[in-house]
C-alpha cells in the first residue's frame, strides 16, 4: 500500500487517528480522574498531527476532498469533546464552553454557506 496515492494516504489516515482519538480522551477522562495528564497527552498528540497531516499533504500533493472534509471536523470533535469534559471536572465554566461551541457552530455555518456560494 502506498501512502503518498489515494484516499488512504498517510494524511487522511492521521485524520482519521485524531477522529479515533475522540473517544479515548472521552473515556480518560469520564472514567478516571488522575488521567487528565494521560487525557492531555493524547490531546497533545492530536494536535502535532493536525499539523503533520496538512503538511504532508500539501508537500506530497495528496490534498482529497475527504481530508478536506475531515480535518476541521477532526479539530472540532476533539476539542469540543475535551471542553465537555472538563466541565464536570470543574476545570472550564460551562458558560466558556458554550461561548466557544457557539462560535465554532456559526464559523463552520458561515464557512460552508460561503463554500456553497463559491467564496
Amino acid at each position: 500500500m502506498n501512502l503518498r496515492t489515494g484516499v488512504m494516504n498517510l494524511p487522511n489516515l492521521l485524520t482519521l487517528a485524531r477522529i479515533a482519538a475522540v473517544p479515548v480522551v472521552v473515556i480518560l477522562l469520564l472514567f478516571d480522574s488522575r488521567a487528565g495528564i494521560w487525557s492531555a497527552s493524547l490531546f497533545g498528540l492530536a494536535a502535532a498531527t493536525d499539523f503533520i497531516d496538512g503538511w504532508l499533504a500539501r508537500k506530497w500533493q495528496v490534498e482529497t476532498v475527504l481530508g478536506k472534509f475531515l480535518d476541521p471536523l477532526a479539530d472540532k470533535l476533539i476539542v469540543m469533546a475535551a471542553l465537555i469534559m472538563l466541565i464536570p471536572l470543574e476545570r472550564v465554566p460551562a458558560w466558556a464552553v458554550f461561548i466557544i461551541l457557539a462560535r465554532e457552530m456559526v464559523i463552520t455555518g458561515l464557512r460552508s454557506i460561503a463554500s456553497s456560494e463559491g467564496i
